[in-house]
């Protein structure tokens, strides 16, 4: 075991609580939904950018490369001020989404270079401007470009001529739970000398305005280098900030006076240091040095290609004190106390008196470069132990900054929805049109833990199918985040008492993929074949709560009783011809090839679960046999049996279908990938694991006799497969096939990257259709999305998506778990080249993976979307992991840092790495 792993350990069973600090300080709070107290639900222009500087949060922080711990009671983060921008660089600068022309997109150049999971060594890169930075030429620019052009960037502006920026390294190193050093290097890329002020912030969040509680914790000067907090729970810590120039000081409230022109209550206020940089306002700090928000000032002139460091050290002081039951056992911010624990001798007499901190005053820096030495040994060292044996440099380098990324965006989420309807006892009353607006009926939800995030900036907010696929490549390091993730969502003050589970803050009631029980399931994998052991009470938490929600979607989404699921947009925004959320005036209705085949595989991962419990307790038979016929009647109902279903015989395709109230059905014929989702439905069983359940057994014998025909469409029982297994598809044979072909022509679905979302066959055929005297257009359109719907900020009618590539990917792994290698396919179709269904998954999942690799000219596919945002001379090792990829180029799109679902790259790496079938790109 080595040292990560063993933090690791540590902090699971709760002997040091590593994560009481780590990165979840969100980099964007303002316009979001917790935030917004509007009569509209007008979230993006209740509290913008502008106002950012000057308003106190209601319901958390943000800032530039922040930590805290993990109620974010106390926060640190950096500013940064050329000398030439109007404000400080507090915050992470972007369009909200009715700005974009593509929704909102942040528009600042940076990285997540490195992370462990325990958070003991993280590392990043900003990249910022030595100009004035071009707020409006960005926001105008933006403003003035159709949805059929792409989005202008920082990169496009005159900003980062000549090089004329500083990269600005940030790293944090902890010696203990709560001793936190902090290191920023600026390095001058440009020509010219460049003036840089650093102004590492720390602050308290503002947790007294609101009249709950009104407890006031205090930040004061020590020395003129040393920042004291004070906390009720946290108890105190110091912020010790090597050689700083002058420590500044003022109040985490709200400048009511520049927001509202109403006087404020107090003279100094959340933007005061801010004034007193940059306008040189010095009577806006307080000259007490005692506040809520308070900062260290540095002010360096760089030589060009030259760099100056700060160093500064985060450390409690009171380890005995009141917030003791927050404090890892044992732990010591200075070492000193372990010393006395462990019966070692102090180094002299004056530490043998010394109280809690006094060393650390005098030596702050002593072990400084030691222990960054040591942590970033210990992350490379953990790396290289994930890592699977004789994978490449360039390999490991992406897979490593994907699960960076993917550390980086956990963030703590406080939302609690009644006390938001209600509105606080300190504030005005909010307007009494919310009880009937955004999220009135999730009165019960109770968010306050920290989250995996989609995107750090542009997805600030935990969305439950997302998180599903975080957890995987999260289970690759740290399976117990990654189960307590799970463990969250399905809660009682998370899921909704009907059963549903909670989509997102923008309408908790939207209806993502049912996928929790699918990653919960990959989790428990992952872990036994980590550990040797799964962890078997989770599973069965898990099962539990799952089974309110395979109710809830059986209830509320098989509106006619007939096994055919709506739900709609199930998270592929623009999917459809139209906006599959809308309801139709006439009654009518779509019944959906991706909500029945997400039923169909919702289906099977219980009735795998329910087998594996079933394995120690019985009584779990009679359950997995529900399952096993709950997902013979969707088969039917699918495959035409007794009826219209969604399958297409002319196409030979799945297809949505429109039904009217007057029993009419009308199918959708675009070829998306909604209608290769019925291959995700599959499930191999061993039969000698059938054997040890004869329960489960006798039902499905049973079934085999007296419903041969529903049997038939999903399984051959007596004929096993490779290693005796057994079958249960919603599609195989002929279906399956025909979808195969379709999916691997070069000419539909099959990029050099993935899986396209909609078919190249659209480009040239648009899918038309005219719907109460307007007509709906669907066209391949590889890049941005050139509609409005859900926003318009991400597109599903072409680009290559990771989650559906992902789940692909294992469907042909579990048919060929059955089909064995006697089964193969033409791939690409046309090409003359057949394959077994593996070597179909190893060929998409290197598809995938090239997006980041090199090629014979030195490119990388995932740069061609953000040409010069990279600096060739020194980001050749630095990758970002964008939301969706171009279906035609594999250039990056959406979010760049949605290293949420996209790093399963990370997964795909370890698994190709461990088969031996990574392929370097031509």
């Amino acid at each position: 075991m080595n040292a990560e792993q063993a933090r690791i350990e540590e902090n699971d069973s709760r002997k040091q609580r590593w994560h009481l600090w780590g990165p979840y300080l969100s980099d964007r709070q303002w316009g979001t939904v917790r935030e917004d107290y509007s009569a509209n639900g007008d979230a993006w222009n209740y509290l913008t950018h502008e106002q950012a500087r000057s308003r106190a949060y209601r319901w958390g922080e943000d800032g530039l490369a922040g930590i805290s711990d993990y109620k974010q009671r106390l926060c640190f983060a950096w500013a940064f001020w050329n000398g030439q921008d109007p404000i400080l660089k507090e915050r992470l600068f972007g369009l909200t989404g009715p700005q974009g022309n593509h929704g909102e997109d942040v528009k600042e150049l940076y990285w997540y270079i490195d992370n462990t999971p325990s958070h003991s060594y993280m590392r990043m890169l900003y990249r910022y401007p030595q100009t004035r930075f071009p707020y409006e030429e960005l926001v105008s620019s933006n403003a003035a470009r159709s949805r059929t052009e792409p989005e202008f960037e920082l990169w496009q502006t005159n900003a980062l001529a000549e090089n004329r920026y500083f990269d600005i390294e940030i790293t944090y190193a902890k010696k203990t739970p709560e001793d936190i050093l902090i290191r920023a290097i600026a390095t001058n890329r440009g020509p010219k000398p460049a003036t840089l002020h650093f102004l590492p912030t720390m602050w308290f969040r503002n947790t007294w305005s609101w009249g709950r509680d009104p407890r006031k914790p205090s930040l004061r000067e020590v020395t003129p280098a040393i920042i004291e907090a004070s906390h009720d729970v946290l108890g105190r810590y110091e912020l010790h900030c090597e050689n700083a120039d002058e420590l500044l000081f003022t109040e985490n409230e709200s400048n009511l006076e520049r927001l509202w022109g109403a006087p404020n209550r107090y003279p100094f206020v959340k933007d005061s240091i801010n004034d007193a940089v940059t306008q040189n306002k010095r009577d806006l700090v307080n000259p007490n040095k005692v506040a809520t928000k308070a900062a260290a000032h540095y002010r360096f002139t760089i030589p060009a290609n030259e760099s100056r460091t700060v160093r500064l050290r985060l450390a409690r002081i009171d380890p005995g004190s009141a917030g003791a039951s927050c404090a890892p056992v044992g732990a010591s911010p200075t070492g000193f106390r372990d010393k006395k624990a462990r019966g070692e001798a102090p180094r002299t007499a004056r530490e043998a008196r010394a109280l809690p901190g006094e060393e650390l005053r005098s030596d702050a820096f002593a072990d400084f470069d030691e222990i960054f030495s040591a942590r970033k040994a210990e992350a490379n060292e953990f790396y290289d132990t994930i890592a699977p044996i004789n994978l490449g440099s360039e390999y490991k380098a992406i897979q490593r900054q994907a699960l960076a990324g993917l550390l980086w965006t956990k963030q703590f989420y406080y939302y609690i929805v009644e006390e938001w309807l209600e509105g606080d006892p300190g504030q005005p009353a909010p307007p009494d049109s919310r009880w009937n607006g955004r999220n009135f009926d999730w009165q019960h939800l109770y968010n306050e833990r920290v989250m995996s995030m989609p995107d750090s900036w542009e997805f600030p907010w935990y969305a439950s199918w997302d998180l599903a696929f975080h957890c995987i490549p999260l289970a690759l390091i740290d399976s117990h985040f990654a189960k307590g993730q799970l463990d969250t969502v399905v809660r009682e003050w998370y899921q909704h008492p009907n059963g549903q589970i909670p989509a997102y803050e923008w309408n908790f009631s939207d209806v993502n993929p049912p996928v929790l029980a699918w990653a919960a399931w990959r989790v428990f994998q992952i872990e036994r074949k980590q550990s040797g052991k799964g962890d078997r009470a989770f599973l069965e938490t898990i099962f539990h709560k799952l089974l309110l929600t395979f109710t809830w979607w059986v209830n509320r989404k098989d509106s006619e009783g007939n096994n055919i699921f709506q739900g709609g947009f199930l998270g592929l925004d623009n999917i459809g011809v139209f906006n599959r959320n809308e309801s139709f005036p006439d009654g009518s209705h779509l019944e959906q090839s991706d909500g029945t085949s997400w039923m169909g595989m919702f289906s099977l991962n219980l009735m795998r679960i329910a087998i594996e419990l079933a394995r120690e307790n019985h009584v779990y038979e009679n359950i997995a046999t529900k399952f096993f016929e709950h997902f013979l009647g969707i088969a039917a109902a699918m495959n035409n049996l007794g009826g219209f279903g969604l399958w297409d015989e002319e196409d030979e395709f799945y297809y949505d279908v429109l039904r009217t109230p007057g029993g009419r059905y009308f199918p959708l014929k675009v070829r998306s990938i909604v209608g290769l989702m019925p291959l995700l439905a599959v499930e191999t069983i061993q039969w000698q694991l059938i054997d040890q359940l004869p329960g489960f057994k006798s039902r499905l014998e049973w079934y085999l006799a007296h419903r041969p025909q529903q049997a038939s469409l999903v399984s051959r029982w007596q004929e096993p497969g490779m290693h005796e297994t057994r079958l249960v598809a919603l599609t195989r044979g002929h279906r399956m096939k025909c979808l195969l072909r379709r999916m691997l022509d070069p000419d539909e679905f099959l990029s050099d990257y993935g899986i396209r979302s909609v078919s190249k066959y659209h480009r040239d055929h648009p899918y038309r259709l005219t719907v109460r005297g307007e007509e709906k257009i669907v066209n391949y359109e590889p890049a941005e999305s050139q509609t409005g719907i859900f926003g318009g900020n991400s597109n599903w009618r072409g680009p290559v998506w990771f989650p559906i590539n992902y789940l692909l990917i294992e469907s042909l792994q579990q048919f060929h778990h059955y089909y064995g290698d006697d089964f193969k396919v033409e791939c690409p179709t046309g090409s003359g080249r057949y394959l077994t269904l593996k070597e179909v998954a190893d060929e998409l999942s290197n598809r995938l993976i090239k997006l980041w690799l090199r090629n014979q000219k030195g490119e990388r596919p995932f740069l061609r979307a953000s040409a010069g945002a990279f600096n060739s001379q020194t980001d050749s090792k630095l990758y970002w992991f964008h939301e969706y990829f171009n279906g035609d180029n594999g250039g990056g799109l959406g979010a760049s840092h949605q290293t949420g679902w996209t790093a399963l790259v990370a997964k795909l790496i370890q698994q190709q790495g461990e088969f031996g079938t990574l392929r370097q790109p031509r």
